[in-house]
């Protein structure tokens, strides 16, 4: 999530960019926990954990935040070999981690398969080493299975969706390793800075991308 490649930003009034550019840099204005109350809510021990990559993961949050049987989702770095990277480390592409999410959800109310349905109608797959604006290895999509039926179905739905394209998925497939949590002013990102964040997704061309994709079933 480089600005320097967000085109729409710098076509914008100077006073809005300079607005947009503090909302991102200032702390958040919104307490995180507001949209982590349905975990409060829940048995925590009858929760499982999904975890995926689909470029910025300021994007990836909302899809899942409206399902319901969701109970949390957390923006956070993972697949890679440096321990607590920074932000600032993984964006420099250096580190082998990639930008994802971990979902916590309760699979009595959502199945595994339903959030790999919502993943695929949110990503690129076909791309290697880049999602929409934001290129390099930090940005690549996947899906890190945490137990061998995620994994199996996982492998089904990566084959369905070759099918359908008619060729190869750049998406990768791996078991999930260390993630880490990114930093606060990243989670929630679109409820703390909506109005930034809608400027980022629509000068990245990432709801035109998904459209062109997947149609009426892309998830904008």
């Amino acid at each position: 999530m480089q600005f320097k490649s967000r085109p729409l930003l710098t076509s914008l009034p100077v006073v809005l960019l300079t607005l947009l550019m503090l909302s991102g840099c200032a702390e958040p204005r919104l307490n995180a926990a507001e949209n982590d109350s349905k975990t409060a809510t829940q048995d925590v021990s009858k929760l499982a954990v999904a975890t995926f990559a689909g470029g910025c993961f300021w994007c990836m949050e909302k899809p899942f935040d409206e399902l319901d049987g969701v109970a949390s989702t957390i923006s956070g770095y993972t697949d890679g070999e440096l321990l607590d990277p920074t932000y600032k480390q993984v964006s420099a592409g250096n580190t082998g981690h990639t930008e994802a999410i971990q979902i916590m959800y309760d699979p009595a109310k959502i199945s595994y398969a339903k959030l790999l349905d919502v993943f695929w109608h949110n990503v690129d797959p076909l791309t290697s080493d880049r999602q929409f604006c934001d290129g390099g290895n930090q940005y690549r999509s996947g899906i890190y299975y945490h137990d061998e039926q995620q994994h199996a179905l996982a492998e089904q739905s990566k084959q369905k969706v070759a099918e359908k394209f008619g060729q190869s998925i750049a998406t990768e497939l791996d078991a999930a390793s260390e993630f880490y949590p990114a930093e606060e002013y990243h989670q929630n990102y679109y409820l703390k800075n909506p109005i930034r964040y809608k400027y980022y997704r629509t000068g990245c061309g990432r709801d035109k991308r998904l459209k062109e994709l997947w149609g009426d079933q892309a998830g904008v």
